[in-house]
């Protein structure tokens, strides 16, 4: 629960969370240099009278132009080749190219996809499924995870992956090294976006829960033509297990009118200026758009505790279960029947509760129409 001295600081930080205005955008010309064209032309033409002829065997020589390399022939004018399909396309066996240490339980994995000019082909918002079966298992374990590298980046594929200590995907995954190879299957498709679909879009998270956000936030932010507002709350233990945190501080720099993040820590130091305890409903009422806008749309991923309290379980994928938590006391009904109400998106790996529910971090995407009713400022 916050500190009275923190909604105090957030009060400024409310206003311009509800002061959004849409960015024009820019638009650039550019203009031909006659001169360096008509050299260029001029070049061209002497070389071909000069070497117009092959001396060596007496025949002429194609004009300028006309000499092209086969492999760009081949490329030229085609869409890079995707490695995943999708449908019943198999598994798909990748090599682990570098890791890097992000934080004492967290690493950054890329993988190499098979041609350095692949891309690996999911769309918004989709993931992977990972599969991995060791030398002791009876069946092996499949855990899907969301890429944090861009759907058009070629040749790699990146993944944060945090380390669970009753996680067996995540384990294995945290003690592979450069060139081992890991099964990929996909993409799994979670909440089809487009360019302004909804006017503003709330994203609530907690620890690994982050990454179908960041998949969404980059989508819209590399699109010229997507004006959604975006406003994130995402909870942590501690300023060190904050993902991706860089990344979103570059958005909130480059797009101030439309991108603002609250960060919420359990665990925090002396000198942490912002949220502190767990997200409650007092943090959501002060940070969230306002009930009166229009086509708002709410996500919600994270750890159990954080769907317990806001939204409910999942019983299984199918399966949107009863509405309960915070998202219930605001008079959202769940409809399993409406994608525009209620969608399930696939969840990376967390730990699992005791009573053996494995589904049990499941994103939900929740209509804002009636956001924020609230009263209680009971924690999570």
């Amino acid at each position: 629960m916050f500190a009275r001295s923190t909604f105090r600081a957030a009060q400024p930080l409310k206003l311009h969370a509800r002061r959004y205005a849409t960015e024009g955008a820019s638009a650039g010309s550019s203009s031909s240099i006659l001169y360096l064209g008509l050299g260029a032309v001029a070049l061209g033409g002497g070389y071909y009278y000069y070497a117009a002829t092959d001396p060596a065997k007496g025949k002429k020589l194609p004009p300028p132009g006309e000499h092209k390399d086969d492999s760009d022939a081949q490329n030229k004018g085609k869409s890079p080749n995707s490695v995943f399909k999708g449908g019943d396309q198999g598994f798909v066996d990748l090599k682990l190219e570098s890791v890097e240490e992000i934080n004492h339980n967290t690493k950054k994995l890329r993988f190499a996809l098979p041609e350095k000019d692949d891309v690996s082909g999911l769309h918004i918002a989709s993931a992977l499924l990972t599969k991995y079966k060791g030398p002791e298992m009876e069946k092996p374990v499949l855990r899907p995870y969301t890429p944090t590298s861009d759907e058009d980046a070629k040749g790699h594929i990146d993944f944060v992956i945090k380390k669970y200590p009753d996680g067996p995907m995540s384990s294995h995954m945290h003690n592979m090294n450069p060139g081992q190879r890991l099964d990929f299957k996909g993409p799994l498709p979670k909440y089809p976006w487009e360019a302004n679909k909804h006017d503003h879009i709330a994203l609530i998270a907690g620890g690994t829960g982050i990454t179908p956000m960041y998949q969404l936030c980059r989508a819209i932010f590399k699109n010229p033509d997507d004006k959604t507002k975006v406003t994130l709350v995402f909870g942590n233990i501690a300023e060190e297990d904050i993902l991706l945190k860089r990344e979103f501080e570059a958005l909130e720099n480059e797009y101030p009118q439309r991108f603002r993040a609250f960060y919420v820590l359990d665990q925090p130091t002396e000198n942490w200026m912002q949220g502190k305890g767990r997200i409650t409903k007092e943090l959501l009422k002060t940070v969230l758009p306002e009930p009166k806008e229009k086509n708002i749309k709410l996500f919600v991923c994270g750890p159990p505790g954080l769907y317990k309290a806001i939204s409910g379980v999942k019983p299984k994928p199918a399966d949107q279960g009863e509405l309960e938590g915070y998202l219930k006391e605001m008079g959202q009904p769940r409809d399993s029947t409406s994608t525009d109400k209620v969608h399930a998106l696939d969840p990376d790996e967390q730990p699992q509760p005791e009573n053996g529910n494995t589904w049990s971090k499941m994103p939900i995407v929740l209509s804002a129409a009636y956001l924020p009713s609230l009263q209680s400022t009971s924690p999570i």
